[in-house]
């Protein structure tokens, strides 16, 4: 089975006849299924009947010069989006079976565009893990090392990217959920800013946090996407309503590298983040190339301070699991979900059905969320930590107005053996340098900059300012035009 290229290149050959999106979405469907015994990067597939069908009226359109701008595309959808066509899961028994009755808004305007999703990805139990370990289902795998996690909790997206099944997919970002699967996978994922995006339809963790995101190979391919998904969505009331920017067009307008494109802006970067415990040598070396290529393409580059960035993680492990014990007490076997077969009144209902349906990692969030809330303890914990979210989010703004870019590492180590971190406070650490730009609500991409020493991948992470994605994408596609390291596939996707 040949990989699928990339999006653009994709688009393309069926722009001029060389591919149909029957043949893409055959071929996608026998990748999925041919692969998913060694990575387990899906929930659920369409069926093959289903998306033939839905193929053949694409290149009909296409036939009849009906033009869409992702119209054959195959893609996955991280099994956190609800859909209407298949189940929806959150990687947890406790939704076993579930249908939705509507469609998320990004899984609609996909849609629109033309675009056909084969299935449903992997994930952490309702998106809360950094490994993509904590899936009723098993975890899913990094296709350079099927040994080793792909990240989370978008693992399952990404690891179906890197591998060539699809050159798409959704994923979504709480506290590094897009951007550290993209970098241990060696492809390119962003989370725009808190807003950018709508969430409607997205099974909430943290509601002030989570963020729908992207993963494709390039930042061209991001551009092509979020173009599409962008926008103000009156059902989210969390959804801004402000112009969004043809992505594309402002990318095909760029000078090419010869002509050293970045001359004139400031990109930061974080000395205590280079000089922080545990991380891996060849990370700092890939980052320190890294830097020397966005200078060699003319940009400035200064050191930043980042004031109470080590209190991230701590404010981070209290408000996340404190909105989720808000959100997830829904879950309780009345209207939906998982109901235990064996109770004798409603709370023995409610208790065993929440202790059967739940996985380990959710319910201690959701006993660390209810205890931060409770009488006695709201201040001395939640009302403190939003206190340091805000001392967080005005540091990396403060940092914004001295630069036009962060560049930092996106995690302290490539990705580790399954089953490694045991301990849950060393898998929460993993988030080291992702939880910053997610308690600010700003955009933050990860992009392919290396290889370590065992052939793991090792990626940067860009951050900007709120409503700045297209100089983020500026940024990632003019490195991507000067090196080659988003072009390399594992050897496993050529099989």
């Amino acid at each position: 089975m040949t990989p699928l290229s990339s999006l653009s290149e994709l688009l393309a050959a069926l722009a001029q006849g060389k591919a149909t999106a029957q043949s893409l979405v055959a071929c996608a469907h026998a990748r999925a299924k041919a692969l998913q015994p060694t990575l387990n990067a899906f929930i659920s597939l369409a069926e093959p009947e289903q998306s033939a069908a839905a193929a053949r009226r694409a290149d009909q359109r296409r036939a009849h010069g009906v033009e869409a701008p992702l119209l054959g595309i195959p893609i996955a959808h991280k099994d956190l989006f609800v859909t209407t066509d298949l189940p929806t899961t959150a990687a947890s028994r406790m939704l076993l079976g579930y249908r939705s009755p509507f469609d998320a808004t990004v899984v609609e305007r996909l849609a629109a565009a033309g675009a056909i999703a084969i299935g449903k990805t992997n994930l952490d139990e309702f998106a809360m893990g950094s490994g993509n370990e904590h899936s009723f289902f098993g975890p899913a795998r990094n296709p350079w090392d099927p040994t080793r996690v792909p990240g989370g909790s978008s693992g399952g997206s990404a690891a179906a990217v890197a591998a060539a099944i699809v050159p798409a997919a959704t994923g979504t970002d709480t506290g590094g959920s897009v951007r550290q699967p993209a970098a241990h996978c060696g492809i390119t994922g962003l989370k725009p800013t808190y807003g950018r995006v709508s969430r409607y339809g997205i099974i909430a963790y943290a509601s002030s946090l989570d963020q729908a995101g992207l993963f494709a190979r390039s930042a061209w391919d991001i551009a092509l996407l979020l173009r599409q998904i962008a926008g103000h969505d009156p059902r989210d009331s969390t959804s801004v309503d402000c112009p969004v920017p043809d992505y594309p067009a402002i990318l095909a307008t760029l000078p090419p590298p010869r002509d050293r494109p970045l001359v004139g802006w400031r990109i930061g970067i974080v000395p205590s983040f280079l000089a922080a415990d545990g991380v891996q040598s060849d990370i700092l070396a890939a980052l320190e190339a890294a830097r020397r290529t966005y200078e060699q393409l003319g940009a400035a580059i200064v050191e930043c301070t980042l004031p109470a960035a080590e209190l991230a993680i701590p404010a981070y492990y209290i408000i996340a699991p404190a909105e989720a014990s808000s959100n997830l007490a829904r879950y309780d076997g009345v209207r939906y979900g998982h109901r235990t077969e064996r109770y004798d009144d409603l709370f023995a209902m409610y208790c065993q059905s929440r202790a059967e349906g739940f996985g380990w990692e959710v319910k201690r969030r959701i006993l660390i969320g209810t205890f931060v809330l409770s009488h006695g303890y709201y201040d001395a914990y939640y009302r403190k930590a939003q206190q340091v979210r805000r001392l967080v989010t005005d540091g990396y703004r403060s940092a914004l107005e001295q630069c036009d870019l962060l560049l930092t590492p996106v995690t302290a180590t490539t990705a580790w053996p399954i089953g490694a971190k045991a301990n849950p406070v060393e898998e929460y650490l993993a988030d080291l340098f992702t939880i910053g730009p997610s308690l600010a609500g700003l955009p933050a991409l990860a992009h392919p900059i290396g290889f370590d020493a065992a052939g793991l991948p090792i990626g940067a992470q860009i951050i900007g300012r709120p409503f700045d994605e297209a100089r983020l994408l500026a940024a990632a596609h003019i490195y991507q035009q000067a090196t080659d390291w988003h072009r390399a596939l594992p050897p496993l996707a050529h099989l």
